[in-house]
């Protein structure tokens, strides 16, 4: 096993975290925040925009059995990189769309997918993807961990969540487990 880590920011962490639960090789998604300046920041404090960070997802991988690039291409294909600080209803900068990187290897991936994706001019509008080094990490409180699959019923996880999952078994039916 190759066990890997990537960092992404897409919109509600509620949303990757549930999409990339089903990926092929993922080994763990846990949310959190990345990107700000206070420690150890609350969901509370996020909320406020004060704090300066994303809702992030630290996804744990096997490199053996996916790439990169491919949750990458996942990642692109289940939020909408062209909206400055916001995914659908969900407003403010901690919804921005962020690639937290580790590493130059990350980094260079990372700018060879933006670049494809926009040479294939995939959106219509220009990618907002802030792609910056990962500094700290905080794990979210625990009510936020695997929040689609406690509450599948809920209103938000249906209209919101739910499309996504789908969109990932559609696009991405040899990913999907």
């Amino acid at each position: 096993m190759n066990e890997q880590i990537a960092y992404l920011a897409g919109g509600c962490f509620w949303c990757l975290d549930a999409v990339f639960s089903h990926v092929k090789g993922v080994i763990s998604v846990r949310c959190g925040y990345a990107g700000g300046t206070t420690v150890n920041p609350t969901y509370e404090e996020v909320c406020t925009e004060t704090t300066g960070h994303a809702e992030t997802v630290k996804i744990v991988f096997d490199a053996e059995k996916i790439s990169y690039e491919d949750l990458l291409h996942v990642f692109f294909a289940v939020h909408d990189p062209t909206t400055l600080n916001r995914q659908g209803n969900d407003v403010g900068t901690q919804y921005r769309s962020v690639i937290f990187y580790k590493g130059e290897e990350q980094k260079a991936a990372a700018e060879k997918i933006m670049r494809e994706i926009i040479e294939e001019k995939i959106y219509g509008d220009e990618i907002v993807t802030e792609l910056i080094p990962l500094q700290t990490f905080y794990e979210a409180e625990e009510y936020h961990q695997k929040y689609f699959e406690k509450n599948p019923d809920k209103a938000y996880c249906q209209t919101i969540i739910a499309p996504k999952v789908a969109k990932l078994r559609k696009k991405y039916a040899e990913l999907y487990v």
